[in-house]
């Protein structure tokens, strides 16, 4: 039934390798779970075991965040179960995670942001990756998408690309800004000089195969560390900087909804905090009655 239930979430559900792989992951977890207490049966699994699997797995220190997942994943085979009469009932259902405080994300802000894609490029390979960093930042890229993109995904002429695997398997079309064309232009006239042997990928590496998730955060490293950056910069840092300094300069939050692809517009809402905060400090540091009382 777990094989089943995977290939639904690939084929029906059209679910991205990422989650299939997180979900299978988390599903192994719950079976050795099953194994320790001898449950035989995915039916017999009560509320109370889903509740004591999570505790266990929360005091081994295992994230909300991960433990909201890996619920998720139950639910969602559960679910199955039901649909194809294999079970009467979803222990998973009402089983919530422990609350954890919401950590606001990591942004640079614009200078810095500045100083690192305008720091120039000494090789092809950092022609590409100068090209990826800029299309990070411009389009406001999971990683996962940038590292699924084809050639023919991106429309030079028309500033504009497809993302296809888009987290949910939803298809959604983004503006490339002028900087992030001029980068790619730059990229692809070297990868056209690497022979007919390559992927459609749109970036690829010097073997012609398409660049993954890893080698991408690592050449992000790199490149920040001979840059001279201090800070740890991941990709999605790059994403979470482009939603921060689009809602400063527009306030519009559904447009950076639909740009970063969010079903809920509360999980875009984060962002405002961040504005918010920096109104703060702003506020702290300028106004003349704002200076806090010497304890």
């Amino acid at each position: 039934m777990l094989a089943a239930f995977f290939d639904q979430l690939k084929y029906e559900k059209r679910a991205s390798d990422y989650t299939i792989s997180s979900y299978q992951r988390d599903m192994q977890q719950l079976s050795r779970y099953c194994a320790n207490k001898a449950i035989a049966h995915w039916t017999d699994l009560q509320q109370s075991d889903i509740r004591s699997h999570i505790a266990g797995r929360h005091r081994q220190g295992i994230s909300s965040k991960s433990l909201q997942r890996e619920l998720s994943a139950m639910r969602s085979f559960y679910n199955f179960l039901l649909k194809k009469g294999r079970a009467e009932s979803n222990p998973a259902q009402h089983v919530q995670a422990p609350k954890q405080s919401r950590k606001l994300p990591k942004t640079l802000d614009v200078d810095q942001v500045a100083g690192m894609l305008e720091a120039g490029t000494s090789s092809v390979l950092e022609i590409r990756d100068l090209a990826m960093f800029e299309l990070f930042y411009s389009s406001g890229l999971r990683l996962g998408e940038l590292a699924a993109l084809d050639r023919t995904d991106i429309d030079l002429a028309d500033q504009s690309l497809v993302v296809r695997s888009g987290k949910g398997g939803k298809t959604r079309v983004l503006p490339v800004g002028g900087k992030a064309v001029s980068a790619i232009e730059n990229w692809l006239q070297e990868r056209s000089k690497m022979g007919a042997n390559i992927e459609d990928a749109l970036f690829v590496s010097t073997r012609g195969s398409r660049l993954g998730r890893r080698s991408i955060e690592l050449r992000l490293a790199q490149w920040c560390k001979k840059k001279g950056i201090d800070e740890h910069v991941h990709p999605h840092m790059l994403r979470h900087s482009f939603a921060s300094h689009l809602l400063e300069s527009s306030q519009d939050l559904r447009a950076v909804q639909e740009l970063l692809g969010h079903s809920n517009i509360s999980t875009t809402q984060i962002y405002t905090h961040l504005d918010f905060q920096h109104l703060v400090e702003v506020y702290d540091k300028a106004h003349p009655r704002a200076q806090k009382k010497s304890e």
